[in-house]
């Protein structure tokens, strides 16, 4: 009825703004997007490279239930839940564990945006991209950056690292554990004890390395450890995992400068995570509600799985991985069992082959992502990555099978 009321029998106050309404209606000069009418159409893939990973049918009905506030009772139960998680899956009794919301990058500023400040010293080991993003990082900040360089999957001894650390008195030292551009898992004993020797911070990042790869934060004395959500958690991508110690709450919370990063500021986010002691959690940012409960079912089966059986299952798949590669011809980069990564396994490039080939063909056909090199890596390595949900003797026995396919159908050059 209300549509054929006549203008004239409207209230004074409203029949003015009717005419504004009328040519903001038809001010429109960009019409609905075709695509936009259609429906969302997503493709099956063996996402079988260094991640994202498929996600288990439970984690994506966890990120599928009904959205709650992000300042409810519930999420906070929820979001101490995740941290409990995170606890066991670093092997840590530090109360600063959050997840970030955000990718592993969102981990990585953090962490030095809060405990770093412009002009102080800091010792990157670049044995593949992820040292070269911290460095970048660290010099956008306004730090004083020093890098120990290697070639992609080179492994810095614990005397090297500690000359550098006598030479340049880093207030952070930066290390990956799980380097996926190269397939390296780095050495971390003792390495801890020489950053404590000489007042340095030691970061690690595991973002392709835990659940699948040993790590032990407080026993090998890691003052900040950081994953992401989309390797072997299995969860899909936009949580970061990430632990401060004591030490490390010291150096970020008696800060001279507020960090440049308002969003990833740990003295906002301690107090939105519960981890500040104060009896009431204030608003600061909206968390990603849906990767929150999809992330805490992550950690469920992670903690249901036990975490040795996880770093067993994941050794063994990718020693099946490794002998399967060897049968068909193929180099293995990290020429080093013990220092392989077993989530992420790099494949020197065969002889005579297109690398770019060989993936797409393996895409076309088999409808199943593996990638090359990455930073430094690139024209060095075909990457595979069989981690979480996918790290199966089954999975690993169709990427053989792609693989020999494409080796036997892509060109070889006559070099």
């Amino acid at each position: 009825q209300s549509s054929h009321i006549k203008r004239s029998s409207l209230p004074p106050m409203i029949s003015p703004l009717q005419p504004r309404l009328d040519r903001s209606m038809s001010s429109l000069t960009i019409p609905p997007p075709a695509c936009m009418l259609r429906p969302l159409e997503v493709p099956f893939r063996y996402l079988f490279g260094p991640g994202p990973s498929n996600v288990p049918p439970r984690i994506l009905a966890a990120g599928a239930r009904p959205i709650i506030g992000h300042l409810h009772p519930e999420m906070y139960e929820i979001m101490n839940d995740i941290k409990k998680g995170i606890q066991y899956a670093f092997q840590t009794q530090n109360n600063m564990t959050i997840a970030m919301s955000g990718s592993g990058h969102a981990a990585m500023e953090c962490a030095i945006f809060n405990t770093v400040e412009p002009g102080e010293s800091v010792l990157v080991a670049v044995n593949g991209i992820w040292g070269e993003r911290v460095a970048e990082i660290a010099e956008r900040m306004g730090a004083s950056v020093h890098t120990m360089v290697k070639a992609p999957g080179g492994v810095f001894t614990n005397e090297e690292i500690e000359k550098a650390l006598a030479k340049h008195k880093p207030v952070l030292f930066f290390l990956t554990h799980g380097e996926s551009s190269a397939g390296l898992a780095h050495p971390v004993d003792g390495i801890g004890d020489l950053c404590r020797k000489h007042n340095t911070l030691f970061l690690v990042d595991t973002v392709a390395s835990l659940g699948a790869a040993p790590i032990f934060m407080d026993q090998q004395n890691i003052d900040i450890l950081y994953t992401g959500s989309q390797k072997a958690l299995n969860a899909p991508p936009g949580t970061a995992p990430i632990s401060f110690n004591e030490r490390a709450c010291q150096k970020m919370f008696t800060r001279k400068t507020k960090p440049v990063s308002y969003l990833l500021d740990m003295s906002h986010l301690s107090n939105y995570w519960g981890n500040d002691g104060k009896p009431a959690r204030l608003y600061h940012h909206t968390g990603p509600v849906s990767g929150f409960f999809a992330l805490r079912e992550s950690l469920a089966i992670l903690a249901e799985t036990g975490l040795e059986e996880s770093w067993k299952h994941h050794k063994e798949v990718a020693e099946y991985l490794w002998t399967g590669l060897e049968d068909l011809g193929l180099k293995l980069f990290i020429r080093e069992k013990d220092l392989r990564l077993p989530s992420v396994t790099t494949i020197a490039i065969p002889q005579g082959y297109n690398w770019r080939e060989i993936l797409q063909y393996i895409m076309k056909h088999h409808q199943m992502e593996m990638t090359g090199g990455l930073g430094p890596s690139i024209n060095m390595v075909i990457r595979v990555g069989l981690m979480g949900y996918n790290c199966q003797k089954r999975n690993a026995d169709l990427a053989l099978a792609a693989l020999a396919d494409a080796l036997r159908n892509c060109k070889k050059s006559k070099a």
